[in-house]
C-alpha cells in the first residue's frame, strides 16, 4: 500500500493507483506531489520523475532538499524532456538520468519511464515505485488532447501493470472543462485544490476516488 504524506494522512492506496493532482498556478501542486513521491524516498520505495518543466538538475536539487540535503543513497531516476530540447550541450544518459529529446517524444517518455522501472524492479529488487508526471499541461502545450489522452492511457496503465503509485501534475485553469473531464477518466483518485477567496492562507484540498 501507499500512503500520501501529510497531504492525506489517512489515505491509503492500492498498488496500480494512478492519482491526478490539479489546481490553479501557484497553489503548490508540485509541493504535494514531490511530498508524496519524499514520503516513500524515505522509508526505500523507487522514485522516478518524468519532467516536462523542469531540467533533471533542479529535480534532484528539490528532492535532495526534501530528504535532508542528501539523496544520494536514494533510489530515484529521472526521465528529463527538456534539456535536450534546450540544446544546452550534449548531455547521455546515465544512472540516475535519462533523456527524452523533447515533451513532444512520448514514444521516448515511454520508453526512458519502461527502462526504469525494469532496473528498479529487476536490478534493485524493488516492488513498490512512486511515479510523477510533471507537467501533464505541458504536454498539451505540445499535442492535441487526442495524442494526449492516447499517451496517458498507456503511460497509466505501465503504473497499473508495474504495481506502481503514479501522481499527475495539471494547472486546470489552462483547460476547458471538457479537456479536464475527459483527462480525468484515466485516473482513479483526483486531488483539486482551490485558491482562497482573497488569495490567503492554505489552499483548499477536495478530493474524489479515495475511499479513505
Amino acid at each position: 500500500m501507499y500512503d500520501l504524506a501529510d497531504v492525506l494522512p489517512d489515505a491509503e492506496l492500492a498498488p496500480g493507483t494512478n492519482v491526478l493532482i490539479a489546481g490553479p498556478p501557484l497553489t503548490g501542486k508540485r509541493d504535494i506531489a514531490f511530498d508524496v513521491l519524499a514520503s516513500g524516498g524515505e522509508r526505500g520505495d523507487g522514485t522516478i520523475v518524468v519532467t516536462t518543466k523542469d531540467s533533471a538538475d533542479k529535480v534532484l536539487n528539490a528532492f535532495d532538499d526534501l530528504l535532508g540535503g542528501d539523496a544520494s543513497g536514494a533510489n530515484i531516476g529521472v526521465v528529463d524532456c527538456v534539456t535536450k530540447q534546450r540544446g544546452i550541450g550534449t548531455v547521455d544518459d546515465d544512472p540516475r538520468v535519462k533523456y527524452a529529446s523533447s515533451p513532444v517524444d512520448m514514444t521516448g517518455i515511454g520508453i526512458k519511464l519502461s527502462e526504469f522501472l525494469q532496473e528498479f524492479y529487476e536490478d534493485r529488487s524493488l516492488t513498490e515505485n512512486r511515479v510523477l508526471l510533471h507537467s501533464v499541461s505541458t504536454l498539451l502545450m505540445y499535442s492535441n488532447l487526442q495524442t494526449v489522452f492516447r499517451f496517458l492511457h498507456v503511460f497509466t496503465g505501465r503504473i497499473q501493470s508495474a504495481d506502481a503509485l503514479g501522481v499527475y501534475v495539471i494547472d486546470s485553469t489552462a483547460h476547458d472543462d471538457q479537456t479536464m473531464n475527459t483527462l480525468k477518466q484515466l485516473f482513479d483518485a483526483v486531488i483539486e485544490i482551490e485558491e482562497t477567496a482573497d488569495g490567503d492562507g492554505e489552499p483548499t484540498i477536495r478530493t474524489a476516488g479515495f475511499s479513505a
